[in-house]
């Protein structure tokens, strides 16, 4: 007997979750290359990264409103495009999110204890998989938790960088920026927009998902651009877009050029922790979303076993975690974030064409093709072995649909 998943998460759980993923490691690593790439124009790359991220919500709350099982994606494009489109999307995510995951555990590692990034990484994704596998409620205490203290670290940096003496409003723009490097820096700040998927993979279990969803995915989205916006003038104020953008940890070195020293430790804490909520958060979709491709074949069926007691997809929760183990024993931070960035934007481009054939309404049409349009920009302007490596990856994904198909036709 295949069992279902339990509906326990309401507005305010999912809301959560989703910031639990989106305020996370990337606010604390992502805005030193964006402001190496856009210069003096980082926030214009800030907002065009909200633009596409607030059309890809837009799109993804409709699709999850229409279709709310786990899966994400996965399942909007296979209900919407067809089966090939459906895996691609699936495939996307998991390989995808899987090195985010990866990078996720590796920033716990940095911040906790340099030097030795990979132990703690591992011993971070076992802590969390458990976690998870206790039951997504239990999941979303804690990842209520973890988000409270980042906004609490996130708040003192901006109050503190805004109040101090070497606060310049001066240093907020600037002319040295080029078209395409605000491109790059928006496909950059992208990746700690991407939480929000979270809300709509989590989808079997969200109560009223048809309310609750469309509710709690722009409202997640809009706290943390507003607590993105607040974060980025804060440091540009001190540092500029130059000092930013040779900076390995951006907000400790802001809170030091301000002269608040005590607030370093304070702030690498909050690094750590906010990496944790979006590891714990990434296990959760993508765990879904395997188990939604295990149940269509696409994965091993073994895969779609959720257990009896706890209503969670414990194999593929287990799957995870050890795959993402492995990763975090060898990967490279930058490398797989690089990847991550260009699966997913290809993950939230079949969300648009999705949304874009539920029906004609002018405006849900209309974001559909920003969002789509928008997602292939920002995708082919990240670095070129992202890039590259990223369509390479899809390559093999297609390649095993294809193998998949004949074989079970006879041919």
């Amino acid at each position: 007997m295949e069992h279902g998943l339990k509906r326990t998460l309401g507005v305010s759980d999912a809301v959560v979750v989703g910031l639990g993923a989106m305020v996370g490691a990337g606010i604390f690593a992502a805005l030193a290359p964006a402001a190496r790439a856009a210069g003096g124009a980082l926030l214009a790359a800030l907002a065009l990264a909200a633009v596409v991220a607030y059309c890809n919500a837009h799109s993804s709350a409709r699709l999850a409103a229409r279709y709310p099982s786990s899966g994400g994606t996965y399942v909007y494009g296979r209900e919407r495009l067809g089966p090939f489109w459906g895996h691609l999307a699936g495939w996307a995510f998991v390989i995808g999110k899987t090195a985010s995951c990866a990078a996720m555990a590796l920033t716990v590692g940095a911040y906790v204890l340099p030097g030795q990034e990979h132990a703690v990484a591992v011993a971070a994704v076992v802590a969390l998989t458990a976690a998870s596998y206790g039951g997504v409620q239990k999941s979303a205490r804690l990842a209520r938790l973890i988000v409270a203290a980042v906004l609490a670290v996130l708040a003192a940096v901006v109050v503190g960088c805004l109040g101090s003496g070497e606060a310049d409003a001066g240093r907020l723009g600037g002319a040295d920026w080029a078209p395409w490097g605000v491109l790059q820096g928006a496909g950059l700040l992208f990746f700690a927009f991407a939480g929000y998927a979270r809300i709509t993979t989590l989808g079997e279990e969200v109560r009223d998902p048809e309310r609750t969803i469309p509710r709690a995915v722009p409202l997640a989205l809009g706290i943390a651009l507003l607590v993105y916006a607040a974060v980025a003038v804060a440091t540009l104020s001190v540092l500029g877009a130059e000092g930013l953008a040779r900076s390995a940890a951006p907000l400790a070195d802001a809170v030091r050029a301000a002269g608040l020293p005590g607030l370093v430790p304070v702030v690498r804490v909050g690094a750590a922790l906010a990496a944790l909520g979006s590891l714990l958060a990434l296990v959760l979709g993508v765990s879904r979303t395997v188990l939604a491709m295990a149940r269509d074949g696409h994965f091993p069926r073994a895969l779609a076993a959720v257990h009896p007691r706890r209503q969670v997809p414990h194999h593929a929760e287990l799957a995870v975690g050890a795959v993402v183990a492995v990763l975090a024993a060898t990967a490279d931070l930058r490398g797989a974030i690089g990847f991550s960035s260009f699966g997913v934007l290809v993950y939230y481009a079949i969300a648009n064409a999705s949304a874009w054939t539920l029906g004609s309404v002018l405006k849900g049409r209309a974001v559909a093709a920003v969002g789509l349009s928008g997602c292939v920009v920002l995708a082919c302007a990240l670095p070129l072995a992202s890039a590259v490596t990223g369509a390479a990856v899809l390559a093999a994904g297609a390649l095993a649909y294809g193998i998949r198909a004949r074989l079970r036709s006879g041919i």
